[in-house]
């Protein structure tokens, strides 16, 4: 297992529409341990393919919230159904958008489908931290960033502040 390196926005590939996995294989199942080595090193409860640079339909994420009680998951080409009416919002934030936080609005529950780590496909149902957590890094893997959710006003600043962080650290 290794740390990849997240991509931080406003990297252009964190905007790529990542492409369906063909088959769960001991090459797939590496990526995910990287992925959720890196996850945890981070640290954060959810990570997508495409922020470790590889655009496939791969999730992975740990809403335990317990260090010593962990309970991985992953999700390979998940799709949501029957997302609910109802809605709730939480405050987000995500690992390409460091040290950003806000209310994002999404359906309160789901159902999803998935092929898990062996490659045996699921379907449950989602409320609470889960269902939010899914819906954003399913968005991760259409190209959507959780700030695109935000004012265009919030949206660009942020991006804008990345921007800048970015140009310092380079130029020490």
């Amino acid at each position: 297992m290794a740390i990849r390196e997240i991509l931080v926005a406003p990297d252009p590939r964190l905007r790529q529409v990542s492409r369906p996995v063909e088959k769960v294989d001991d090459s797939l199942r590496a990526l995910m341990d990287d992925m959720l080595e890196t996850m945890y090193a981070a640290p954060g409860i959810g990570l997508a393919a495409i922020q470790v640079g590889v655009p496939l339909r791969v999730i992975v994420m740990d809403i335990s919230g317990e260090a010593d009680a962990r309970q991985p998951r992953c999700f390979v080409n998940p799709e949501i159904l029957d997302p609910s009416e109802e809605t709730a919002v939480y405050e987000e934030g995500c690992l390409s958008v460091p040290d950003y936080y806000d209310e994002v609005e999404r359906p309160a529950r789901c159902r999803i489908r998935y092929l898990d780590y062996d490659g045996e496909e699921k379907i449950e149902d989602a409320e609470g931290l889960l269902a939010t957590c899914i819906q954003h890094e399913m968005d991760h893997l259409n190209g959507v960033l959780f700030i695109d959710h935000l004012s265009r006003l919030k949206r660009d600043r942020i991006l804008r502040r990345l921007k800048k962080e970015q140009r310092l650290a380079a130029a020490s």
